[in-house]
């Protein structure tokens, strides 16, 4: 390079550091050409303690309601089956039919023997009304004694021959088996021409009915003395009822409410779990016995904050943090002291006070004491923050 080529090189170079410098005073002092910070915006809700409904999730299964196995009560020959399986009965309704021959012939024998002993007594009533006339003037006292004694086996004997007759009349009915309960029918384990047997261990169909049903909710025992406690303290206000909601397996909430059959006596000392028995109506059989749900019970309600679950955060010690304005405006971070959770939201007792902005928006980038522009936000029933001013949907 020659030293006029150097020389024009630098003068350039001197014109580029100059024109540098001159930008770099011009933007605010010490700032050296950065960006001015820029509140971040949030959005925020004012924090009213409030009646929150204590509700508790807990496990459950469907029960059904009443539930036959039938089982034959005499023995024969399958002769015909009446129903259709899955069909809806009555009480009453005919299901099996037992041949009847050998009951129909016991039921005659048992009829005439009856009739016998009817026929004797009404001779041994006369010989003894007989015999008391004529005592003294041609029956002697052990005459009477002796016909009063063939009147009270003939009457004995009859008792016994009207029984043995109802008896096998009764043996006759078992032949058609009827539906105990109202309710489906499964279907058939027998078919027609089987032999059966009287009480035997297999049964012929079972009958269930849907509606109404119990389901029985597993409940901890350790949750059920939290639950008395916060009763007896006073922090907890009992319903003057109890009701269930349920949610089925697919995550369908159930249509209906609950209501309390049995709080349970014992607890299971291999789950340490309470059974608590409710009852729902099931007009469309949706709930089928043995079906795993999912039960919500309200309690009672507890005075407390609901803090939407977006916008707070769970460590993992497993303290709940979230972060409120400050009157500087500032990100202030707070601990929760929370109770569970109501639908989308979790129920704080500590670490509030009424007046409190919650931020609810804007938590991705923000940290604590930076500054914030706040804007008044809503909670949708999704559990989503909204701006307040902004129209709702559809308008």
């Amino acid at each position: 390079m020659t030293i006029s080529t150097f020389r024009k090189f630098g003068m350039v170079l001197a014109v580029l550091m100059s024109t540098t410098a001159a930008n770099a005073q011009s933007g605010p002092p010490g700032a050296m050409g950065a960006m001015p910070p820029v509140d971040l915006q949030v959005g925020v809700v004012e924090m009213a303690r409030q009646a929150v409904p204590r509700v508790v999730t807990s496990p459950g299964r469907a029960v059904a309601f009443q539930e036959v196995g039938l089982r034959p009560r005499v023995g024969g020959v399958i002769e015909d089956i009446l129903y259709t399986p899955g069909q809806m009965l009555e009480v009453g309704d005919p299901l099996f039919r037992i041949d009847d021959a050998a009951y129909l012939a016991a039921a005659a024998t048992a009829r005439a023997n009856a009739a016998t002993a009817e026929a004797k007594l009404t001779l041994m009533q006369a010989a003894y009304d007989r015999a008391q006339q004529l005592e003294g003037r041609g029956s002697s006292t052990a005459e009477v004694e002796a016909a009063l004694a063939n009147l009270e086996e003939a009457e004995a004997t009859l008792d016994a021959a009207r029984a043995a007759l109802d008896y096998a009349q009764t043996e006759l009915s078992w032949t058609t088996l009827t539906s105990p309960i109202k309710g489906r029918a499964g279907v058939s384990t027998v078919s027609v021409g089987d032999l059966v047997t009287a009480g035997q261990a297999d049964a012929l169909t079972t009958i269930i009915r849907f509606d109404p049903i119990y389901v029985d909710m597993m409940e901890a025992s350790a949750r059920i003395l939290s639950i008395r406690s916060s009763l007896t303290d006073g922090t907890l206000e009992q319903n003057d009822t109890l009701q269930a909601t349920l949610t089925l397996e697919n995550g369908e909430v159930y249509r209906g409410n609950g209501q309390l059959v049995t709080p349970g006596n014992t607890v299971s000392t291999s789950t340490g779990t309470v059974t608590i028995r409710f009852q729902f109506d099931n007009p469309q059989h949706v709930i089928l016995p043995g079906m795993f749900v999912r039960g919500d019970v309200a309690v009672g309600t507890v005075q407390a904050y609901l803090v939407p679950q977006r916008a707070a955060t769970r460590g993992a010690s497993g303290e709940l943090t979230a972060y409120i304005l400050a009157e500087d405006g500032t990100a202030q971070q707070v601990t929760l002291q929370d109770d569970g959770s109501y639908e989308n939201a979790w129920i704080v007792r500590d670490g509030l006070k009424d007046g409190d902005k919650l931020i609810v928006d804007g938590l991705s980038a923000l940290r604590p004491g930076q500054a914030v522009t706040p804007v008044a936000a809503v909670i949708d029933q999704d559990g989503i923050a909204r701006d307040a001013n902004a129209p709702a949907t559809g308008e």
